[in-house]
C-alpha cells in the first residue's frame, strides 16, 4: 500500500480520501532535516503553504511519486528539481473559486456603498451620513476582464443583482461567453462602459500594469476598480493618481504588489477598500482544496493522469532533447499570432512536417495552447492538462502531420482564425520562417514593431526617423512585399522600449494600415 506523509494541517475530508489511497501520516511544523529523514519510506507528500519542499528534501524522496499542494500557488515546491526527479506536482486550482467570487462581490459592495470607511466612522464616534453618499449596484454595467475560472462565477452572481455584464477576455469563444449571458467586448470598450471594472487574469508578462493610467483614463469618473486577482496587474502608482484626482470614484484590491502590503500610499486615500488578501480564505475553500488535492494525489498513485499537475510526465532523456526546442518554438509562435493578430480564437490548428511529425508532439500542443491562453487563464498549462483547458475555453485543436514539403527537415504551422505563422529549429535556435504569406528569417525573441503598408518610398524611411527622434535604436529590419508597389510587411527589431506616444506617431505614417509592438521573452517550461 503507498504510504502518504501530509506534513501541514488539512482538513478532515482530504485526509480521509487520502486514507481510501494509502497508508497516511500526519505530522506538522517539520524542519527541512527532518523532512529529508523522513521522506525517503513515502511515496506523496502533501503540504499547504507552511512547508518548503526544496531539492534536498525531494532528492532524499528515493519512492516519491508525487507532491500534493492544497491550494492554488506552488511557490514553495521546487517545480524544477521535482521535474528532474520525475515527480508530479499536483494542486487544488478550483477549490477556492467560488470564495474568490464571492469576496470579489463582497468588495464590490464595500466600494459601492463605502461600507469600511463607514465602519471606521462610526466607531470613532462620528454619524456624518452625508460623507458615505454611495451608488446602487442594480442596473449598473459591471465589466470583467478574464472571464476563466473566478471571473465567469462573478460573472453569474452579477446577473443575480441584475446588472448587465460585459467581458474582456480575446481566448474564451463567443459560445462559452454566451453560456454566461455576457457580451465580449474589447478593453477599451470595457472600461469606457462598464460603472464597475473588476480584474480577474494572472500576474504575466503580457499582463503586468494591463490596467495602467491609459486604461484608467478610459474609464467613468464615476467608475469603480476591483482587484482579487494578483498585485502588479494593477498599475498602483497610476491608480493612487486616478484615485487622488477623482478620475475615478473609488477602488478595492485584495492583492497587492509587495505583500504584506506595509504602508501602501492607497491605505491614505479615502476612497480606496482593501483587504489582506483574503479572497480564497473561507472555511469551504479549506475543505474543498484539502480533497480536491486529495483526489490528484490519489490518482497519481492509482497510475492514472491527474487533472491539475504544475508539471508533466517525464519523457524520455533523449526524445525530451529533441522535443524542447520544438516547445519553445511553438509557445513563442503562439505567442507571436496572438500578439500580432489578437482576435477572438475559437480554433488552434497546428501541422506538423518532416521528422517531426513522427515523434510525440503532444508537449508541442501543450506549448501552442500556453501561448495563446495562458495570459487570460488562472491555471498552469503543460502537457497534463492543455487539451483539457483550451476545450473548457471553447477553443479546438486540430492537428496534422505530413512529409517534408520543403527545404527544411521539420517545419511547425500554427493557424489561428485565419492568419498563420510558420517555424523550425535551425542549429538549435528557434526561427520564424513565415507570417502569413510573407516570408520571414526572424529569431522570435526581443522587442519588435512590426507593421503592413503600401510599398511605396518614404515608408521606412519615416519610421526611422521617428524612431531616431525618440532615441529608439534599430537592431535589424526586414521587409517583404507581395509585388511593385503592393503590400508589404517590415519587422524591425528594436534594443527599447516603445512607448505609445511613438506607437502613435508611427501609425500616421502615409501609407500605413496596421501596426503592432511585439515583446517575446525566450524558454518554456511547458
Amino acid at each position: 500500500m503507498p504510504r502518504i506523509l501530509v506534513a501541514d494541517p488539512l482538513a478532515e475530508d482530504g485526509l480521509e480520501r487520502l486514507r481510501r489511497a494509502g497508508e497516511v501520516t500526519v505530522v506538522s511544523k517539520l524542519q527541512e532535516a527532518e523532512l529529508i529523514e523522513r521522506i525517503p519510506d513515502f511515496d506523496a507528500l502533501v503540504v499547504r503553504s507552511e512547508t518548503r519542499v526544496t531539492e534536498p528534501i525531494l532528492a532524499a524522496g528515493r519512492r516519491l511519486r508525487v507532491v500534493g499542494r492544497a491550494g492554488v500557488g506552488v511557490d514553495n515546491i521546487d517545480v524544477q528539481a521535482a521535474t528532474r526527479k520525475g515527480i508530479l506536482v499536483v494542486y487544488a486550482p478550483r477549490g477556492n473559486i467560488v470564495a474568490a467570487a464571492e469576496h470579489t462581490i463582497a468588495l464590490l459592495f464595500a466600494v459601492a456603498r463605502w461600507v469600511s470607511q463607514a465602519d471606521a466612522s462610526v466607531k470613532r464616534g462620528e454619524w456624518t451620513k452625508s460623507k458615505f453618499l454611495g451608488t446602487e449596484i442594480r442596473g449598473k454595467t459591471l465589466g470583467v476582464i478574464g472571464l476563466g475560472n473566478v471571473g465567469s462565477e462573478v460573472a453569474k452572481r452579477a446577473h443575480g443583482l441584475e446588472m448587465e455584464v460585459v467581458a474582456y477576455d480575446p481566448v474564451v469563444s463567443v459560445e462559452r461567453a454566451e453560456l454566461f449571458n455576457v457580451e465580449l467586448v474589447a478593453l477599451n470598450d470595457l472600461l469606457e462602459r462598464a460603472d464597475f471594472v473588476t480584474v480577474h487574469v494572472p500576474l504575466v508578462d503580457a499582463n503586468r500594469n494591463l490596467i495602467g493610467a491609459p486604461e484608467l483614463a478610459l474609464m467613468k469618473a464615476t467608475a469603480r476598480l476591483i482587484n482579487t486577482s494578483s498585485g502588479g496587474v494593477v498599475d498602483e502608482d497610476a491608480l493612487y493618481e486616478a484615485l487622488r484626482a477623482g478620475r475615478i470614484a473609488g477602488a478595492a484590491s485584495d492583492v497587492f504588489v509587495s505583500e504584506p502590503a506595509g504602508a501602501n500610499r492607497l491605505f491614505t486615500l479615502t476612497n480606496f477598500v482593501a483587504t489582506p488578501h483574503i479572497a480564497a480564505s473561507t472555511a469551504e475553500a479549506q475543505v474543498s482544496v484539502a480533497f480536491d488535492v486529495a483526489e490528484e494525489v490519489a490518482a497519481v498513485l492509482a497510475g492514472d493522469l491527474p487533472r491539475y499537475a504544475v508539471n508533466a510526465p517525464a519523457l524520455p532523456p533523449e526524445e525530451l532533447a529533441y522535443l524542447r526546442p520544438f516547445a519553445d518554438l511553438t509557445e513563442r509562435l503562439a505567442t507571436l499570432n496572438t500578439q500580432l493578430f489578437g482576435g477572438r480564437v475559437s480554433a488552434i490548428e497546428l501541422d506538423f512536417e518532416g521528422e517531426l511529425a513522427e515523434h510525440d508532439v503532444n508537449l508541442l500542443v501543450a506549448a501552442a495552447v500556453k501561448g495563446v491562453l495562458q495570459p487570460f487563464t488562472e491555471d498552469r498549462i503543460n502537457q497534463v492538462n492543455a487539451r483539457l483547458i483550451a476545450s473548457s475555453r471553447g477553443v479546438r485543436l486540430i492537428e496534422r502531420r505530413s512529409p517534408a514539403h520543403g527545404s527544411y527537415a521539420s517545419l511547425i504551422t500554427l493557424r489561428i482564425d485565419g492568419h498563420e505563422i510558420a517555424g523550425t529549429v535551425l542549429m538549435g535556435e528557434p526561427r520564424a520562417v513565415r507570417i502569413d504569406s510573407f516570408r520571414v528569417d526572424l529569431v522570435p525573441e526581443g522587442r519588435f514593431l512590426v507593421s503592413r503598408h503600401e510599398d511605396r518610398p518614404g515608408v521606412v524611411g519615416r519610421f526611422g526617423t521617428i524612431l531616431g527622434e525618440h532615441d529608439v535604436n534599430i537592431a535589424s529590419m526586414q521587409v517583404g512585399r507581395d509585388g511593385p508597389r503592393g503590400n508589404a510587411m517590415m519587422i524591425l527589431a528594436v534594443d527599447d522600449s516603445v512607448g505609445a506616444d511613438v506607437l502613435a506617431r508611427l501609425r500616421e505614417v502615409d501609407g500605413m494600415s496596421d501596426l503592432r509592438y511585439v515583446e517575446l521573452r525566450g524558454g518554456s517550461d511547458s
